[in-house]
């Protein structure tokens, strides 16, 4: 995509829709990162149901904790490799209070070094909860950055870094919001809504196929 399209792109998708946010629920700092750790190879839809129960009685990692993992997992089972997801939320609330006074580190190394939190969840993290100009790849922004060639790169890693530098400052705090929603309701993997697609017209691919 040339980059005097680019600002054209986000600049539609803002109007559509200016005030993007995640589709997971949550009332603090604390759930979200409970409730993107959880997201991962699960729907939004399915970590709501479950976390909307397990919030009620766990909303801190001391509550998390005394659930034990029986009854973590108990709360959990409905979403995709609730074993492994159970285990590492409760080793990220011991570190959480052993290193962390019980609070959500701020930087991305010590969200990393969390059980289970790799570099996407901890954008999520720090774009969502600390609003600072992250880019959170998962499959949706990787297809819709390759697909529109806004920015191609052959891993997450590649289309973040290609994503940063290209995206105009100004559009950088909501951009992974708007690339995420647009990947999930338009920009689909099997059966893309180019029909319907407000930014079509700038898409590389939906451009060539239509020469």
């Amino acid at each position: 995509m040339p980059q005097a399209h680019i600002d054209a792109f986000f600049q539609t998708l803002a109007q559509a829709n200016p005030h993007p946010h995640t589709e997971l629920e949550f009332a603090s700092v604390f759930e979200l990162l409970c409730a993107v750790l959880l997201s991962a190879q699960a729907t939004d839809v399915s970590v709501n149901k479950a976390t909307k129960r397990l919030f009620l009685v766990a909303n801190t990692p001391q509550k998390m904790l005394a659930l034990g993992l029986a009854g973590l997992e108990n709360h959990i089972k409905t979403i995709g490799l609730y074993h492994a997801k159970a285990r590492h939320l409760l080793q990220t609330c011991r570190i959480l209070i052993d290193q962390h006074q019980g609070q959500v580190p701020r930087t991305r190394e010590a969200l990393q070094a969390l059980p289970g939190v790799g570099r996407k969840t901890a954008n999520v993290i720090l774009n969502v909860a600390f609003d600072e100009p992250t880019m959170a790849v998962d499959t949706h922004i990787f297809r819709v950055a390759n697909r529109t060639g806004l920015a191609i790169g052959k891993t997450p890693l590649d289309v973040e870094l290609r994503l940063l530098q290209r995206t105009p400052a100004n559009y950088l705090g909501n951009a992974h919001h708007w690339l995420i929603l647009h990947g999930r309701y338009v920009c689909q993997a099997r059966t893309p809504q180019c029909g319907r697609c407000a930014v079509a017209n700038y898409c590389q691919t939906y451009l060539h196929q239509n020469k």
